[in-house]
């Protein structure tokens, strides 16, 4: 029999992680943390698999919503096999240890006990990792008979290392999406898919409530990009840009050198620094093993300066300077949060957000505040008079929804399965499955919701 169970992720953006019984064979999908909640609320809920067979987990990528409380789980369940692709390996390994202080801080629950850095150490250690288009097998402890599962990784589209992952048992073919991009971005090439039919789906749906009309293509935003940027640079005004450590920054740092070597933006500081500049040299050491634009391409012969080096904000409005910060949900006590204050103060300046903008979270907002708007980032915050200009781009890494529905008709599946996208994004999903393929049946991923689609 084959049962889906979602522990996260349904209906909302965070701790994404859903549990499939393949006929006696356990497996995890994704293990994240909610960046929006604290104590408990922030994990999954891992009570509902405590009687169940739990074998392996497979991890889509090394974003913290999608591998945040792996070292919870194992340290409930330490027979657990742990299988990524190489990339999300290495880069795990980064974040993993990076987030060992601040999910200490976030959880601030008794019940829970954090992780250490050995952990992560052996957890690392643990992991057995499978390039793309390479087909393995694996067994359950309770499996039913001697067939095993089969799986597979392809490239996502997403991040480095992102990826889709497909499992065969008899008559049954599921692929779970996990965030991918069917678009290629300034770095990473689009998402692949398989090329014969599969029965499940388990599909992402983050722009579902997103009219595809709205989103320029990637070069149409970036001309608009690069166009916003010579207004401020030319004012003499400098321009925060809050990103994701993982992804975002990569991607936004190749846009910014190659519009300055192009002569099409004028060249000035760009401020970098973090844990970003470690999952570069990741990027950098993979680019001929996996799916890149232009492989030659290295980000870490990009000209950059430290903004950790900088011990007086004021020095970033002296002259024009672009400041790359994480975190891309400007999530507190980050970079980001911490000078968005300072960028307020300043006519001159802007701030630009570029991607996916979380309605919890502090950038939304500053990405919604105008001149002369006052805001509090934080309760314990006074009002900051918003004099910087502020402007919205969406270089997404996530397939429009129009997308999301050709994988459907690609792939024609007889069920799909919604996860990681909010209530009104699932539920445009829905309604426009139902009227679009009459013979999908489809569902939306509820957390402690039991799914059940195949008695074999």
């Amino acid at each position: 029999m084959l049962k889906l169970l979602t522990l996260g992720g349904g209906g909302e953006i965070g701790a994404n992680c859903m549990f499939l019984d393949i006929d006696g064979t356990g497996v995890i999908l994704d293990c994240g943390i909610h960046p929006q909640k604290t104590g408990i609320d922030a994990l999954p809920a891992f009570d509902l698999i405590k009687d169940k067979s739990l074998d392996y987990v497979l991890i889509s990528h090394a974003h913290q919503d999608h591998i945040g409380s792996l070292p919870f789980l194992i340290k409930k369940y330490p027979h657990l096999k742990i299988i990524t692709t190489p990339q999300t390996r290495a880069i795990a390994e980064l974040t993993l240890h990076n987030a060992v202080s601040i999910i200490k801080s976030q959880l601030n629950d008794e019940d829970i006990q954090p992780f250490t850095h050995d952990e992560i150490d052996l957890l690392i250690k643990s992991i057995d990792y499978k390039s793309y288009n390479h087909c393995f097998d694996f067994d359950g402890y309770s499996k039913k008979n001697d067939e095993p599962v089969k799986a597979e990784f392809y490239n996502a589209g997403h991040v480095l290392g992102s990826a889709s992952i497909l499992l065969e048992y008899k008559n049954e073919r599921i692929f779970f999406t996990g965030d991918i991009n069917l678009d290629k971005q300034a770095l990473i090439a689009g998402a692949q898919l398989p090329s014969q039919r599969v029965t499940t789906l388990i599909l992402e749906c983050t722009y579902g409530n997103t009219n595809s009309a709205e989103l320029n293509s990637w070069d149409e935003e970036e001309n608009l990009f690069i166009n916003a940027a010579k207004k401020v640079i030319n004012r003499g005004g400098s321009i925060l840009i809050p990103v994701f450590s993982l992804g975002k920054q990569q991607e936004m740092l190749t846009v910014l050198h190659r519009n300055m070597e192009s002569g099409k933006l004028t060249r000035v500081p760009i401020y970098t620094g973090g844990i970003a500049n470690k999952i570069s040299r990741v990027y950098d050491y993979n680019r001929y093993v996996v799916d890149m634009n232009d492989p030659e391409f290295e980000l870490s012969a990009i000209p950059q300066e430290n903004f950790y080096d900088v011990e007086n904000p004021d020095k970033f409005f002296r002259a024009p300077v672009i400041v790359l910060a994480p975190s891309g949900m400007m999530i507190e006590s980050t970079a980001s949060f911490k000078l968005a204050r300072h960028w307020f103060r300043n006519r001159d300046a802007a701030i630009f957000t570029v991607g996916y903008v979380e309605k919890s979270a502090p950038i939304f907002k500053v990405a919604n505040a105008k001149k002369g708007d006052k805001i509090k980032l934080a309760d314990y915050l006074p009002e900051d008079e918003v004099k910087c200009q502020i402007k919205q781009f969406r270089f997404t890494a996530h397939s429009k929804r129009e997308d999301l529905l050709s994988i459907i008709q690609k792939l024609t599946p007889a069920n799909v399965i919604l996860h990681h996208g909010d209530e009104t994004a699932t539920k445009w999903m829905s309604d426009t499955i139902r009227n679009r393929f009459e013979k999908v049946n489809v569902f939306a991923a509820e957390t402690g919701k039991e799914i059940v689609i195949n008695n074999f």
